[in-house]
């Protein structure tokens, strides 16, 4: 099969053995796949990560030994890669696992490739009326639903999203079916109107201005991909608040601590999500990810696609097999 490759800052595009499914996994053809800033971030060294990346993608199930059932369908996958046998799997589940790997980001190949397995456990069908442009989003949106599962979030909660990239933009639109009057600040006007399409209220991310037109926030969602992210929501968050962080950065970020301590702000670590409800989500309209979708590229084009989606103010770049 041909994959491309992450080594040490480098992108190869390489040929390799197709995989063989193990016990209880099954093997899927990718259609499609999304390229993601944490891609782009691995591509940095973040992760110290080595390999084929990519878990934002969309294929078909081509070899299902344990599961026939599966065979031919279309379908999407979870990216955390549990042990199966230690308490947090047998718990919660494999999120958290000790011991997991995460498709194309730790341990485990990814989607940037012809082929990958999976355990079938993980495997998500796709309704059939969502396509394949707006099925690849399934995982960062269940990503930006994941706040309204962690937090007690009412029509009555003062919400901020801080950041109008991919991520952000998906939080303000998800998050709206929980707190109507969400407030999504950002910097490039054509990112706010995409969210502003959709019922959100958006404002530029100056801060002195949203202390002006605002009271402190009960929540604000941390998705700006700055490492400077973090000290912003601070300062627009009232005392006994909460800061969900979503931002993942290789740059390290410095905070000070003592100002968390003292007003008792509440940093909820925000990560993945589920993907049952985004699926739910995009086949009800609630959320519509189209106008996110920049550019579509052949795989064959993949370092086209990575230079597109690299572009500072990038929307969703996806990657399409099997066309030229």
């Amino acid at each position: 099969m041909q994959a491309v490759a992450f080594h040490a800052g480098t992108v190869r595009m390489e040929t390799r053995p197709d995989p063989i499914p193990g016990p209880g996994e099954v093997r899927i053809r990718v259609r499609m796949a999304g390229i993601c800033n944490t891609d782009l971030e691995l591509l940095k060294g973040y992760m110290g990560f080595s390999g084929i990346p990519g878990h934002e993608f969309v294929g078909v199930v081509d070899a299902a030994p344990d599961h026939p059932e599966l065979l031919g369908r279309r379908v999407t996958s979870e990216i955390n890669l549990g042990c199966g046998a230690c308490p947090t799997c047998l718990t919660t589940g494999p999120r958290h696992c000790p011991n997991r790997t995460t498709l194309g980001i730790a341990g485990k190949d990814g989607a940037f490739a012809e082929f990958l397995t999976v355990p079938a456990s993980l495997v998500h069908l796709l309704p059939d009326t969502v396509p394949d442009t707006a099925a690849v989003c399934i995982e960062p949106l269940a990503a930006a639903l994941e706040p309204g599962q962690q937090l007690h979030l009412t029509a009555a909660t003062s919400l901020l999203v801080l950041g109008d990239g991919k991520l952000g933009i998906l939080c303000a639109c998800g998050l709206r079916m929980l707190c109507p009057d969400v407030v999504l600040a950002g910097r490039h006007e054509a990112k706010l109107s995409i969210a502003a399409a959709q019922g959100v209220t958006v404002r530029h991310a100056d801060r002195d201005a949203l202390r002006r037109e605002y009271s402190p926030f009960d929540v604000v969602v941390e998705a700006t991909g700055r490492p400077d992210g973090l000290a912003f929501a601070l300062d627009l968050v009232r005392p006994e608040g909460t800061v969900v962080l979503k931002t993942t950065t290789f740059a390290p970020t410095s905070i000070n601590m003592a100002r968390v301590v003292v007003d008792e702000i509440a940093l909820v670590g925000s990560r993945c999500g589920d993907f049952k409800l985004a699926a739910a989500y995009l086949r009800d309209g609630l959320v519509d990810v189209s106008p996110l979708i920049q550019a579509v590229f052949p795989f064959a084009a993949f370092p086209d696609a990575l230079a597109a989606a690299a572009r500072p103010g990038a929307m969703k770049v996806l990657v399409e097999f099997g066309k030229e």
